[in-house]
């Protein structure tokens, strides 16, 4: 790169910012300080493009730090071979569009005059050349930076003081395949990717509606993380809508790398381990969510969108319960609650029991625990909290290790483990079983986070259990009551439809009747339209038939 086209360049914006930055440029010689690159990126924001094409690609070079895939190339524009240049980045653009551009420039238009006066080129006359790319005008460095960094090509003419940005950014992706932190025996396989437009289709794909609206946020001053929020017109709340976009525009961070960093940003309490904003890796999921008058967030590098407000009861919801006959998705997830119970009190229930409540236990029933217990030195809490971090060691290492082996890693390690330590007479044989139960029921549950929530209070009941027995459980259930009461998702109670109680909206929480009984949508959400189901769905057997 030279020196003395950047100083040129800095010398023609003529401001008193970019004279001094010149100065120092001068005086510093090559290479430039980090303070001087530091200087230079932070007036990029307002550096005009310089009619001097030699200029500006010094810019770029110097701006980009001399990057080994920036690529730049020369070119000879129309009839009058006016100097021209492309500029983006290996294998961020669509090699298939660059080369239709570089043919339509060299190729297609090598005879034809460039229109306009003083031989300007203009995103009109590149249309007629190549219709497959959309082409705009960007009249600052920072605007040709951000372009050619998310994956465009930009196209600077000599004697023009702006350029062209013609969107052909294809970054590296994989095809949408099944989740697998929401697996379905019935029901679609396709999940969402790390590419927010592939997800977005994938939406479109399920609602042909013209009512759905999307918008477009970009967030992370370094990162310039691509957003898109989702709503049906007519059925999502404005008030609700323009909440979400309020917390969004408040968010001031350097990257946004997950969907996870907008969660906590934008919730109502951050002091709770409930997740107050649904995240999931399935269209039909999001898609539901956005029929009942939800919003959708979907953020651009990660497979994980975003369903605002959340509620328990949602949580608690599989996507083959409404893909299921009603019977049967309703007993399951009956069973799901059951179990929720399980994984949440099962070890707390047991510490009460076996160290204080004796006499609720059967005589036969206490002998065999007693001597089970036999020859174990610790009490009940200790033995608990052994298994159970033990367990939630084993589970981490599952997570950590390479797929073909982790499942193996963890089921073999719970079995010598547990062998061992009733071998050794560390734990006795019915905490394993308790532990085990446990485990197993806080895998039901269908939701990850979900989930985490349950297994990190366990351990807070357990240790009240074996503090003050049954009371000190009966006191943590009414403080866990309480806060779920209180809490709220874009102001939506965490308990509805249960608290406050919502009769017609019951039919889809403990029990799921039938698609055709559950004619409107959620009454505790806010939203306009409530009609779902019409009238005439009811099956009915055929009139007249012999």
């Amino acid at each position: 790169m030279s020196l003395a086209e950047v100083i040129q360049y800095l010398r023609r914006w003529q401001v008193a910012e970019a004279d001094q930055l010149a100065d120092q440029i001068e005086r510093c010689g090559e290479p430039l300080s980090e303070e001087l690159m530091l200087a230079l990126s932070g007036a990029a924001s307002s550096m005009p493009i310089s009619p001097s094409l030699t200029e500006n690609l010094a810019m770029i070079r110097l701006l980009l730090g001399g990057s080994p895939d920036l690529v730049i190339r020369t070119l000879s524009l129309g009839s009058g071979h006016l100097p021209g240049a492309m500029c983006y980045l290996n294998e961020m653009a669509n090699r298939k569009q660059v080369m239709l551009i570089l043919e339509s420039l060299l190729v297609r238009l090598r005879n034809e005059p460039i229109p306009g006066p003083g031989g300007t080129v203009t995103p009109q006359f590149l249309d007629q050349a190549n219709p497959s790319v959309k082409n705009e005008l960007v009249s600052t460095m920072r605007d040709v930076l951000i372009a050619v960094l998310t994956g465009d090509c930009v196209l600077l003419v000599e004697g023009m003081d702006v350029c062209i940005r013609m969107l052909t950014d294809s970054p590296p992706t994989r095809p949408p395949g099944e989740p697998g932190g929401e697996p379905v025996v019935r029901g679609p396989k396709d999940g969402f990717t790390e590419v927010a437009a592939i997800n977005l289709a994938l939406i479109r794909r399920r609602i042909r509606d013209e009512r759905l609206r999307v918008e477009s946020f970009t967030l992370g001053k370094r990162s310039r993380t691509r957003m898109f929020l989702l709503y049906m017109l007519g059925t999502s709340l404005p008030e609700l809508v323009a909440e979400v976009r309020s917390r969004l525009q408040r968010i001031d961070i350097d990257a946004v790398l997950e969907s996870g960093y907008v969660e906590e940003l934008i919730e109502d309490q951050t002091f709770t381990l409930f997740p107050q904003v649904k995240a999931t890796e399935r269209p039909d999921v999001a898609v539901s969510g956005l029929l009942e008058g939800k919003v959708l967030l979907i953020t651009d590098g990660t497979p994980h969108v975003l369903l605002m407000p959340a509620t328990f009861a949602a949580e608690m919801q599989s996507p083959e319960d409404y893909y299921h006959r009603w019977p049967v998705a309703s007993f399951y997830r009956f069973l799901r609650y059951v179990y929720l119970f399980v994984a949440f009190l099962g070890p707390a229930l047991y510490i009460a029991v076996t160290t204080y409540h004796h006499e609720l236990i059967p005589t036969n029933l206490l002998l065999r625990l007693v001597a089970a217990r036999e020859g174990v030195p610790y009490p009940a809490l200790l033995e608990a909290l052994f298994m159970e971090l033990t367990l939630e060691a084993l589970r981490e290492a599952g997570v950590r290790l390479p797929k073909t082996i982790g499942q193996t890693i963890s089921i073999v390690g719970a079995l010598v483990i547990g062998e061992s330590a009733v071998r050794a007479s560390l734990v006795s044989p019915v905490m394993v079983i308790v532990v085990s139960l446990t485990a197993i029921s806080s895998f039901i549950i269908p939701l990850y986070t979900m989930s985490l929530a349950i297994r990190l209070l366990r351990f807070s009941m357990m240790i009240l259990a074996g503090t003050f027995g049954f009371f000190g459980i009966v006191v943590g259930m009414l403080c866990l009551l309480i806060h779920l009461a209180s809490l709220r998702s874009f102001g939506v109670p965490y308990l509805a439809p249960v608290m406050p109680m919502s009769a017609s909206d019951l039919k889809d929480v403990g029990i799921r009747v039938p698609w055709w009984a559950m004619r409107n949508r959620p009454q505790f959400m806010p939203m306009g339209d409530h009609r779902r189901v019409g009238p005439t769905s009811q099956p009915k057997p055929p009139r007249g038939g012999k």
